[in-house]
């Protein structure tokens, strides 16, 4: 399955944004799905995870109460809504399909990974 993630840019502290990430070939509507996000010099981070059916999700401590994350119901799109947004939320954002159909906090537990959109929060 291919991944293609978009709607990053730059805004300022407050504001949201709202990233798609249109999943094409092989379906993902078996497979959970997640956001993950990495900024210059540190390591990839988990932001949030949602499960095949779209009815379980968790998320990162940073981003809990401001960042919701939902599938279509084909299960082959997965959006991360950003709201309230910081400047230390800048980072690469990458969307990726899970080995299974949970949940999955852990990079190790994705199979599939988008190219990554880009997200600048200034101050």
């Amino acid at each position: 399955v291919q991944l293609q993630a978009s709607g990053g840019g730059l805004v300022q502290t407050g504001a949201s944004l709202r990233l798609p990430c249109a999943a094409s070939g092989r379906t993902a509507s078996n497979n959970g799905m997640g956001w993950f996000r990495q900024a210059p010099g540190k390591e990839r981070e988990f932001v949030a995870t949602i499960d095949w059916s779209g009815s379980n999700t968790q998320y990162g401590d940073s981003v809990k109460g401001r960042f919701t994350i939902s599938r279509d119901k084909a299960g082959n799109a997965v959006y991360l809504q950003m709201n309230s947004l910081k400047p230390e939320d800048t980072a690469v954002y990458y969307c990726a399909v899970a080995l299974k159909a949970g949940p999955a906090t852990k990079s190790r537990n994705y199979k599939s990974w988008g190219q990554g959109t880009q997200v600048t929060v200034s101050s």
